[in-house]
């Protein structure tokens, strides 16, 4: 390559500077590629100031410019890469990055006001007491509700129809005090008349 003019060993350098660049975010190399691409670049501008001095300034503005696209277009392509996912592995997706929050799983539960929500009060479901917020209207204590969504550290709630109690097959209320004729049974005062 002893016939390449200033100007191309200029281009040549820092084409490879910006690889050496690349590969020292990349490989663990312990500094070696980033010493190499920092003495790649600097040859860069060396020759092409040795071509001229305009060229020389013009290209401390492309190593300005050309140095982070190329980080910044590594960062973003280079993962998707076979060799980016031999060395990283798979990318998780978002299911796998988002915290485990076990509220989550209330959405569409059934419970119990255990106090007057204006707007916020508190729940049972299950037998475990939850801070919620009231969707809408105030909710009276002892009223089924039913979670709406889980939303930061808000579980949100709003009354329960009995329709959305009876399709859910799980009652919140307390069974021995509902009156007998709410359950749907006969009344077992007189069996035999």
């Amino acid at each position: 390559m002893p016939g390449l003019d200033p100007l191309s060993w200029a281009i040549l350098l820092l084409l490879i500077g910006c690889g050496l660049v690349v590969m020292e975010i990349f490989v663990p190399s312990g500094g070696i590629l980033g010493f190499l691409s920092t003495v790649a670049i600097l040859g860069s501008l060396f020759k092409a100031f040795e071509h001229s001095s305009t060229t020389g300034f013009g290209f401390i503005a492309i190593t300005l410019l050309a140095v982070p696209t190329a980080i910044v277009l590594a960062f973003k392509y280079w993962p998707m890469t076979p060799m980016g996912k031999s060395f990283l592995g798979e990318l998780p997706d978002a299911a796998d990055v988002k915290p485990f929050d076990p509220r989550r799983e209330l959405v569409g539960r059934i419970g119990i006001a255990k106090s007057k929500m204006l707007p916020s009060g508190s729940i049972s479901i299950d037998d475990h007491l939850f801070d919620a917020v009231s969707q809408g209207p105030a909710i009276d204590e002892g009223q089924a509700v039913i979670v709406v969504e889980v939303r930061a550290n808000r579980v949100i709630v709003r009354p329960a129809d009995d329709d959305e109690i009876r399709h859910s097959g799980e009652d919140p209320r307390n069974l021995l005090s509902t009156p007998v004729e709410e359950l749907g049974f006969d009344s077992l005062e007189d069996p035999l008349a």
